[in-house]
Formats: structure tokens, sequence, C-alpha cells
């Protein structure tokens, strides 16, 4: 893959990291619930560590990029999304933030698929990789928060 193929999927990657803090920054300061908030200040505070790293990979291009391949639980895919209100009960945000997860990791994996180029192909892979990570952690949260029973 070119040089410039690579800054474009990072590129890609860094906006979707943008809209992603927009959106947990947004949902923490609208609610009402202190842990709610709390949670996606932290969400949100992730989002721009990430946006970071992948700013530096683009400064700095690395020969390729290395994540952990994450467990995947599906609990996303058996979860219907909440409406956003003001009064979001915590459970609820947590659906959200696992579905923002779970939309991004299909994006990359949907990109990976249709690419071409191998180094292109095994970039997406990896984000791919990043995000199911992001969504194992989201799901190991939500599970002690839906199931606290099970401690």
């Amino acid at each position: 893959m070119d040089t410039e193929g690579f800054r474009k999927i990072l590129s890609l990657a860094i906006n979707r990291e943008i809209e992603s803090y927009t959106f947990y920054r947004g949902v923490a300061d609208k609610v009402s619930n202190p842990e709610l908030k709390k949670l996606f200040a932290e969400l949100a505070g992730e989002e721009v560590k990430h946006r970071e790293t992948l700013t530096e990979f683009l400064a700095k291009p690395p020969k390729s990029l290395k994540f952990d391949a994450s467990r995947d639980y599906k609990i996303a895919e058996t979860l219907k999304t909440p409406n956003l209100t003001p009064n979001l009960k915590p459970i609820d945000g947590m659906v959200i933030a696992i579905q923002k997860e779970l939309e991004a990791m299909q994006m990359y994996t949907q990109l990976a698929s249709r690419s071409t180029d191998a180094d292109q192909k095994k970039i997406f892979i990896e984000l791919a990789s990043m995000e199911r990570g992001h969504k194992a952690r989201l799901e190991d949260i939500y599970t002690n928060m839906a199931f606290p029973e099970v401690w």
C-alpha cells in the first residue's frame, strides 16, 4: 500500500474517533445521572487517546499496527438500542456505547473484506480488532452492571 492510501485509512479512523468523542461528550453533558455522566466522560477521554494514537501513526507511519484480537461476547447483537434521553439509565447508556463500538468494528471489517490491497486489508483488520477490544471492555462493564448478582 502506498503512503497516501495509508494516510486515507488513518484519516478515516481519526474521523470516526472524533465522531465517537463528540457523541460520548454530548451524552456526558446532557445526562443527569452522575454515574452515567462519569462513564461517558471517561469514554470520551478514551476516544481522545485513540485519536492521538492514530494521529501519531499518521505523522510517522509504522510498518503495521498491532492490536490484540480481543474476544467478542456478541452482547451488542442481542440488545435493542435505547433512545438517547437526558434521563438515560446507566445501563442504557452502556448499550448505546457498545452499539457505537460494534458499528465501528463492522465498518472496518467490511472495508477489510472489500480491500484488494493486502497491506490495506491488514490495517483495516487491525483497526476492527482495536474496536472489538473497546467493545469487549464495554461488554465486560455492561455484564457487571446488568448482572451484579453473579459477583
